[in-house]
């Protein structure tokens, strides 16, 4: 095999591996942004109804 194209071949898959990551940490962003706002409404929510316990 040619060594430019397996230079290619692999600079291709070390590209797409690094893009899903990216794709899959942003969306793992967003979903600890919407959990940790959820909690901060429930912590909120727990503080202004006092704890009865």
């Amino acid at each position: 095999m040619n060594i430019a194209l397996l230079l290619v071949i692999i600079i291709a898959v070390v590209l797409a591996i690094v893009g899903g990551l990216n794709t899959a940490l942003n969306w793992l962003l967003w979903v600890a942004l919407i959990v940790g706002v959820i909690a901060l409404i429930a912590f909120l929510f727990r503080v202004i109804s006092g704890s009865r316990r």
